[in-house]
């Protein structure tokens, strides 16, 4: 590799961090509609860039996101029927909508399966009742 084609510390450092936040935005179904209606989502160079990122689901990589919904929006934009759908502001809007269906209940499942755990951790350290009532017989 030649030497000015090499990337500093620095430089891979704001790669990083640019392609981080840009990856994240994926997660917002209106961010995808603003793309998709100024064309981004039609040009070559930026499906290319869409592939590129697919790094992103490896687990290395993975850990540093935020909103994981980005990762699968990165999946489905790998797919041209789903870039010409988003051009609608309706397909954006439903898909926000799902998003928030899927919160809302992941929430709500995640707090009953917390309390469940709770209680059965309760149930354990309580110490077991005695056989009999010793203190009764004395």
């Amino acid at each position: 590799i030649p030497a000015a084609a090499m990337e500093t510390e620095e430089q891979a450092r704001n790669r990083f961090q640019s392609e981080l936040e840009f990856i994240q935005c994926l997660a917002n179904p209106n961010y995808l509609n603003f793309l998709a209606q100024r064309g981004f989502l039609r040009e070559r160079p930026f499906i290319n860039y869409l592939k590129y990122l697919l790094y992103w689901k490896e687990p290395e990589y993975a850990k540093f996101l935020k909103y994981p919904h980005c990762l699968h929006m990165l999946e489905l934009l790998q797919y041209e029927h789903f870039r010409k759908e988003l051009v609608n502001a309706q397909c954006a809007k439903f898909i926000d909508e799902q998003q928030l269906l899927h919160w809302q209940h992941y929430s709500r499942k995640r707090m009953r399966l917390q309390q469940a755990l709770a209680e059965q951790q309760q149930a354990q350290q309580q110490p077991a009742a005695p056989h009999g009532n010793n203190a009764a017989t004395k």
